[in-house]
């Protein structure tokens, strides 16, 4: 099976970790970003520096066009796409819910729930013996806060990760007979540029550990359900979240 990797929203964080390890471990990868294309570059140029083969590519992940784009690219410079990331996401509005706007509501579910649906499709298109390709794995990150709700500061953002669970268990069922495992990582409080360092600090109060974690923690997570050490783990949910249930 050949090692081209799609990493969705890999700019910075989560994404960023997780490309350089895959791409360590002798993965050709994708970063796709939105709007941050300097630090998208710092990234490749991060994985080139040890070696390493990835190119950056801009997408909006809830734009279907750009999607098309997007795959269309790894096709024709990396090859034959064995594992896709889909880490892409936003928060929304940190807000309770009656404050939030029917768009605000729309923008979040556009690119954490649909966006990770089409890129998905794509993936299976491409990977699913079904469709005369070698098979690959999929993980989608989702996040401690479909769990607990994230009341007060986004309940809409665990609602889509909700859905994202939903999601994998479902596809995986569909495709787990044509070489394609889908698994996905349940994050809890990570040191990234999405929570505020206020709320980082309010929830590893809670945390077992007594700590938020880092990003590389995650892309140890999602490096081992991408290998074939997990040869026979599909539709599972794996929580990296210091021991918070």
């Amino acid at each position: 099976m050949s090692k081209i990797a799609v990493v969705t929203g890999a700019s910075r964080g989560i994404g960023a970790a997780t490309a350089r390890l895959l791409a360590e471990h002798g993965w050709q990868v994708c970063v796709n970003y939105r709007a941050e294309a300097e630090r998208a570059e710092q990234v490749v140029t991060a994985i080139e520096a040890t070696g390493g083969r990835a190119i950056s590519v801009q997408a909006d992940v809830g734009e279907p066009g750009d999607l098309q784009l997007l795959f269309d690219r790894v096709d024709a410079e990396l090859g034959t796409l064995a594992l896709l990331v889909n880490n892409a996401a936003i928060m929304g509005p940190r807000v309770r819910v009656e404050e939030l706007r029917a768009e605000d509501i729309e923008g979040v579910l556009k690119v954490n729930v649909l966006g990770l649906m089409l890129c998905a499709q794509h993936a299976v298109r491409r990977m699913s013996t079904r469709h005369g390709g070698a098979g690959g794995a999929i993980v989608n990150i989702s996040s401690g806060a479909a769990h607990y709700g994230n009341p007060g500061m986004g309940v809409q953002y665990a609602m889509t990760k909700g859905a994202v669970n939903s999601f994998t268990v479902g596809l995986s069922q569909e495709v787990a007979g044509e070489g394609i495992r889908v698994n996905a990582v349940s994050p809890g409080p990570i040191h990234t540029d999405m929570p505020t360092e206020e709320a980082l600090q309010r929830a590893a109060s809670v945390v077992p550990m007594g700590r938020a974690g880092e990003p590389e923690e995650v892309a140890e997570a999602i490096l081992w359900l991408a290998s074939e050490s997990a040869g026979f783990v599909a539709g599972a949910n794996l929580r990296v979240a210091g021991g918070r249930p």
